[in-house]
């Protein structure tokens, strides 16, 4: 459940990532903000897995090291 204030912001953030990842794209971090203005990906797909979208995360290492998740919908 989204406990949220701002409760209509995510719920609206929710829709296009689910649209997003469910159209066959990835989605990170900083692709979230940048397309959808979500500073919480993590939170907006832990609402989606509580709705039942099943989602799989890649841990992918960047070329300076550092290692960030990748989400798509599990195959």
């Amino acid at each position: 459940m989204n406990n949220n204030p701002n409760r209509e912001s995510s719920e609206s953030q929710c829709a296009k990532i689910r649209y997003w990842l469910e159209s066959g794209n990835t989605l990170t971090s900083i692709e979230a903000l940048q397309m959808f203005g979500c500073f919480r990906l993590a939170s907006r797909i832990h609402d989606l897995r509580d709705r039942g979208v099943n989602i799989a995360k890649t841990m992918i290492c960047g070329p300076n090291g550092k290692r960030y998740a990748q989400y798509s919908i599990a195959q």
